[in-house]
């Protein structure tokens, strides 16, 4: 079950990564993502095998020439209380050697909500500017970085090779009078300033950046051909002297108590600084001991983030809608008389599950000390992350006489079918499919996202207007919309229609496994769509098999569990979805519509790379992960996620961590990056004697 739930998790924070840094649509809160990477950490504590080692962030956008960076921008971990602090500061003097009493000075600074920016300067003259894309490859957002105000175009006095890295926000103010101007022109509208920022950022044209007011604070750097100081504070001083706007509420302090005050002043200013923040970013400051303390596979050692509690507030629960999601996840939603929390009104909460509603937890321990919630309670109101709202308390001093226990229903409240709860799971689930009218509507959108077939011009909007006009009753009906009634829509005309009826077109050729991930099964994601094409390789097989699976056959049930990274609950996801036939019918109209192409065959026998099991681990430079992984698999590899006794090879980048640690274990040959491009046939042998080792740096 752990491996399941660890792949469902990976992919679900995978793909809320993507929604956050690079669609700038965040689709969990903040809490809620600090939950799953926390839950993710623990499964592979308790199971080395399993990893997910990768710096948070997505790969860039279309539409933007991709940066590589000079050095990555990882990311940091995240504390939540004194306690932990304390805990990271005996972290840092343990693998220092200090003693308690000894001094150790650590910076705070606000951690910005923003957008993070790395800007490369060249003889004091800015030459490019980067969004963080996955961490080591970014956006070039060049042309729109040289129209906010506080990012000067020439430093004179600096490094002949300086990059700033900092983060781009809007202010509260700025941010009202975008909304304002959006509203009066009828365009969109965004959910918070850090939305809006990152909107603005990634403007194709740097016209609309540049209307937009967009702010910087610079706090850290990047490659740098002479150092900018000896500790932290001395660096961002420097770079205040240069030009560039630092944080005045950044401070100094010795000891967890220091942190603490610091911590707590930052937070009292929070609400007057005209700018989100939500959190304090700990630093250890002096750099020397920054590079003695290293890096784990994603996050630094020498760093953390503080976060902030969520705001609160007390208000009255008026009902409980259940609503339907893409996946059939059957959600609570709490009705709320309207109340101000951290300067938003609130009318809405996600209520989870059943169990959450009866105060219980996933493992059905109890939590705010077993209180159930019931329609007309005073509820405690809070914005997990500062995003989405939640109910974290209950007043039954306050509850009503007549509130009764909510009763959880086994039904789905859009098509009635049976509701169910999968083994290992909180939710329940409507079993209708795609046969259910609630789910349809958002797995068309699903299917005509971006992660999926990418259909331009078909986006949530246009979707729910064809639905509404009775054009869209499967998912097969994508692919036959009336293209010429569509040019005489209001809002459309013949040239836009022209370009979506292209776009359709286009997306109709599509490989097996994006198809499999087009049927939106719960917890085949994109990891197990993969390994389920690679399997049966066209879709007359894989079509074939789900007609034995949908009967029942014993053989096609092993044959499948026998395909390494897929296991019971997933099969059970699968079958169940096969036996709808409302959903096999969705499927199949779906594949008829669609040009399939075949896997690749498997590699020959002889192939460079045939028999091996690669694993790539760390920060690549020079290509990303999913195109190292492809390259492997042409040459004959398969590659997987984790290090097993089956595994041939290592590729290890910088920051690589328990991979490299367990492939040396294991006595697995690891490579590093420059070996890894030799073998793959990407670059010629170096000269004899220039052999470099696993982690050093290129010689200038």
């Amino acid at each position: 079950m752990s491996r399941e739930r660890h792949a469902e998790l990976t992919d679900l924070l995978s793909r809320a990564e993507t929604a956050y840094h690079r669609d700038d649509e965040p689709i969990m809160s903040d809490a809620d993502y600090d939950a799953g990477r926390a839950e993710l950490r623990a499964l592979e504590a308790a199971d080395p095998s399993l990893s997910s080692e990768r710096p948070v962030g997505a790969a860039p956008a279309e539409g933007f020439a991709k940066i590589r960076l000079a050095k990555p921008m990882l990311s940091l971990a995240n504390t939540f209380s004194e306690d932990e602090v304390a805990a990271f500061l005996q972290a840092v003097r343990r693998d220092l050697g200090l003693a308690s009493g000894d001094p150790l000075r650590v910076c705070a600074e606000p951690k910005i909500d923003g957008l993070s920016l790395n800007l490369r300067y060249e003889d004091g003259y800015l030459v490019q500017a980067s969004t963080r894309g996955d961490g080591s490859v970014g956006e070039d957002v060049t042309a729109n970085a040289r129209t906010i105000m506080d990012i000067p175009w020439r430093l004179p006095g600096a490094p002949a090779v300086l990059e700033v890295r900092g983060e781009v926000y809007m202010s509260h103010a700025d941010f009202r009078a975008l909304n304002m101007r959006q509203a009066e022109r009828g365009g969109k509208t965004f959910a918070n300033p850090r939305n809006a920022a990152a909107g603005s950022l990634r403007q194709l044209d740097p016209e609309v950046t540049r209307e937009r007011a967009l702010s910087f604070f610079a706090y850290a750097w990047g490659e740098c051909s002479e150092p900018l100081g000896a500790t932290q504070t001395e660096a961002v001083a420097r770079l205040a002297a240069l030009g560039f706007p630092t944080n005045p509420l950044m401070g100094v302090a010795e000891d967890a108590a220091g942190l603490t005050a610091l911590y707590r002043a930052i937070h009292e200013h929070r609400p007057d600084l005209g700018y989100d923040i939500d959190g304090v970013v700990l630093k250890i400051d002096d750099l020397a001991l920054q590079e003695e303390l290293g890096f784990r596979s994603t996050t630094p050692r020498w760093a953390t983030a503080w976060k902030f509690p969520a705001e609160t507030a007390w208000t009255t629960l008026l009902a409980i809608d259940i609503g339907v999601g893409r996946t059939g996840v059957l959600a609570p939603v709490a009705r709320l008389n309207p109340v101000t929390v951290g300067g938003v009104v609130v009318s809405n909460a996600t209520l989870h599950n059943a169990a959450y509603i009866a105060g219980l937890d996933g493992d059905g321990q109890p939590i705010r000390g077993g209180r159930d919630i019931r329609v007309g309670d005073r509820v405690q109101v809070y914005r997990a992350g500062d995003v989405i709202p939640k109910i974290a308390d209950v007043d039954l001093a306050h509850r009503p006489a007549h509130a009764v226990p909510f009763v959880f229903p086994g039904h789905c409240p859009a098509c009635g079918s049976e509701a169910v709860r999968l083994e290992g799971e909180a939710a329940h689930r409507c079993t209708g499919g795609m046969g259910c009218g609630a789910q349809l509507v958002e797995k068309l959108k699903y299917i005509a996202g971006r992660d999926v077939f990418d259909i331009r011009g078909l986006g949530d909007t246009q979707i729910e207007q064809f639905s509404d006009l009775g054009w869209l009753g499967g998912p097969g009906d994508l692919f036959t919309l009336p293209i010429p009634t569509i040019a005489t829509l209001e809002g459309w005309g013949e040239t836009s229609a022209r370009k979506l009826g292209e776009a359709i077109e286009a997306a109709k050729k599509q490989p097996l496994d994006r198809v499999i991930l087009a049927f939106g099964i719960p917890l085949v994601g994109e990891t197990v769509s993969r390994l389920l094409a690679r399997h049966f390789g066209s879709w007359s097989c894989f079509d074939a098999a789900m007609d034995r699976l949908a009967a029942g056959d014993a053989a096609v049930e092993a044959e499948i569990l026998g395909i390494e990274g897929i296991g019971p609950i997933i099969l059970a996801s699968l079958a169940r979805a096969m036996r709808q036939p409302a959903e096999r019918d969705a499927i199949r109209t779906l594949a008829a519509a669609l040009d399939i192409a075949d896997v690749q065959a498997p590699a020959a026998a002889d192939a460079p790379l045939s028999g091996k099991i690669i694993v790539f681990t760390g920060s690549l430079v020079r290509m990303t992960r999913d195109e190292a992984e492809a390259r492997a698999e042409a040459l004959g590899a398969r590659t997987a996620g984790s290090v097993s006794k089956k595994t041939t090879l290592l590729v290890a980048g910088p920051g690589a961590g328990s991979k490299a640690a367990k492939a040396a274990e294991l006595g697995i040959e690891t490579i590093d990056e420059e070996a890894w491009m030799r073998l793959a046939g990407l670059e010629a042998e170096p000269a004899a004697g220039t052999e470099r080792g696993l982690f050093d740096e290129p010689q200038p």
